[in-house]
């Protein structure tokens, strides 16, 4: 193959194919439409205090007893993990005016998952080590992707400043979300029309989702037997969880929304008082002032969410590979949403990606 593979999206699915193919002497190079790599990896810290420690606002853990690809690399890359804190009473929260129900859970109830220490970006930023410099290229838009009669694919970009440039590919691995490619890429000759509808009706795993993290001195709740962990219905938030760093004294609660992404808009510059209302009414006044509030609505980020997205899901999404159509065959679709066993996990994305390196070298 004389050309290079072109991977889309420089996510963790994306970055672990470009991993995997250069450790086999295959050239590639990864696009990137923003201008960071992580695509739903999100890991931040508070500006003012960086030493407080990182917060992931996008996916926070791993199953290590069930996840083998992504406990392999943590171990290979020496990435420091710790077990994600669930020792304590879980709260109930009815509504928000009934009491706030305080129970014990029997042991071995809830799966040890473990949390990365530097947050789940350590992972990603490793893999982008493995990488020859300048395989990754931000800031690129690809726009289409186009297929000659007897020769290579040709794949279209678009650069922030409004240029755009033509490359050369010898395959394509497209490590996006279906619904993603599905809005944003354009194919000539064009896929067959119930293919184009299979990738647009697929949902995209936390794209209408949205997280808050709310940062304090110290995890007061654990001092009160709690372990952080609530299931509410009175909201914003319906479910939350300790977020506390490992390795300092400060203390973390994160919670998802279980508002839906339209009525999220409407009270966006009331967010950080609701999630305060909230943590307040189920932990008592030492949640009154956090240090920080960190949110991310993943729905707000068009390179992860489209209009179909804003709907809940009500069912878990039946996710699985995608198999390019017979004049496409060098297209190869990779991503959490194409792994069968471990959709919407890390470990999915990790495992669509060596999926899709193996028919690289088939």
């Amino acid at each position: 193959m004389n050309e290079p593979i072109v991977i889309v999206g420089a996510g963790l699915s994306g970055l672990y194919a470009a991993s995997l193919l250069t450790s086999k002497g295959i050239e590639c190079r990864v696009l990137e439409a923003r201008g960071r790599i992580g695509g739903r990896v999100l890991t931040k810290e508070v500006l003012s205090k960086p030493e407080i420690g990182q917060f992931d606002l996008g996916p926070t853990w791993f199953w290590p007893q069930y996840e083998t690809v992504i406990s392999r690399l943590v171990n290979e890359h020496r990435l420091k993990t710790f077990e994600q804190h669930t020792e304590g009473a879980i709260l109930f929260e009815q509504s928000q005016t009934e009491p706030v129900q305080r129970r014990m859970l029997p042991a071995g109830a809830v799966p040890k998952s473990v949390r990365l220490g530097g947050g789940i970006m350590s992972l990603v930023d490793a893999l982008a080590d493995t990488l020859p410099r300048d395989t990754i290229k931000l800031n690129t838009r690809v726009t289409e992707i186009l297929k000659y009669e007897g020769k290579e694919l040709t794949v279209r970009v678009e650069l922030t400043d409004g240029k755009k440039k033509s490359i050369h590919a010898g395959a394509v691995i497209l490590a996006l979300p279906p619904r993603i490619v599905a809005q944003h890429i354009s194919f000539s000759p064009s896929l067959p029309s119930n293919f184009s509808q299979s990738l647009a009706d697929q949902p995209t795993w936390m794209a209408g989702q949205a997280k808050a993290v709310a940062i304090y001195e110290r995890p007061f709740w654990r001092e009160d037997g709690l372990s952080g962990q609530v299931t509410s219905w009175g909201g914003p938030m319906q479910e939350i969880h300790d977020a506390s760093p490992n390795d300092t004294d400060y203390g973390a609660l994160f919670g998802f929304f279980g508002v839906p992404a339209k009525m999220r808009q409407k009270i966006e510059g009331d967010i950080q008082k609701l999630v305060i209302d909230q943590m307040t009414r189920l932990f008592g006044p030492h949640a009154e002032e956090p240090i920080a509030v960190l949110y991310k609505d993943w729905w707000n980020d068009c390179e992860t969410a489209v209009e179909a997205d804003s709907k809940p899901l009500m069912d878990f999404p039946n996710y699985g590979p995608l198999t390019s159509p017979d004049s496409w065959k060098k297209i190869i679709f990779a991503g959490t949403e194409t792994s069968p066993e471990f959709g919407g996990h890390l470990e999915g994305a990790l495992r669509s990606a060596e999926q899709a390196v193996l028919k690289i070298l088939e």
